[in-house]
């Protein structure tokens, strides 16, 4: 039973990263808080922690390299609209920025659609006793 009792705490570690939908950094403070709290108690609790913070941790910074390139792209044609005493609206609503708007923002989504399976992938196989390595993870905890 002591092991089936690891593995759902384990499957809460991993699930716990949807709190971060809820609150900012959510998704980094609960996994980190429950992973402290189960660290003693197991070996296979403190990997499954570890991953899922360090995990949490580097989506976190990918997410804000994406969303600080939109946001970026998004004031630079703000005050390029401003730039002048005219409006010229041909130069910088073009297509070539109205494309690249919209591929920052899909890159943004894709991310969060890869995040989002990764999470429920290591959550299932917590659940079922298995270590999981998330793919594109910074190792800040060793």
């Amino acid at each position: 039973m002591r092991k089936n009792n690891d593995n759902t705490n384990a499957f809460l570690i991993h699930i716990s990263s949807f709190v971060g939908y809820v609150f900012p950094l959510g998704s980094i403070i609960t996994p980190l808080i429950l992973w402290q709290t189960q660290k003693e108690k197991s070996s296979f609790l403190d990997k499954h922690g570890k991953e899922a913070v360090n995990f949490n941790i580097s989506f976190a910074i990918y997410l804000f390299i994406l969303g600080a390139s939109f946001f970026s792209f998004f004031f630079g044609s703000f005050f390029n609209f401003f730039d002048g005493v005219h409006l010229d609206f041909e130069n910088d609503f073009s297509h070539n920025n109205i494309f690249s708007f919209f591929g920052i923002a899909s890159a943004v989504g894709i991310v969060s659609l890869i995040k989002i399976a990764l999470i429920i992938i290591a959550s299932m196989k917590a659940n079922d006793g298995e270590l999981y390595k998330y793919p594109f993870t910074i190792n800040f905890l060793k």
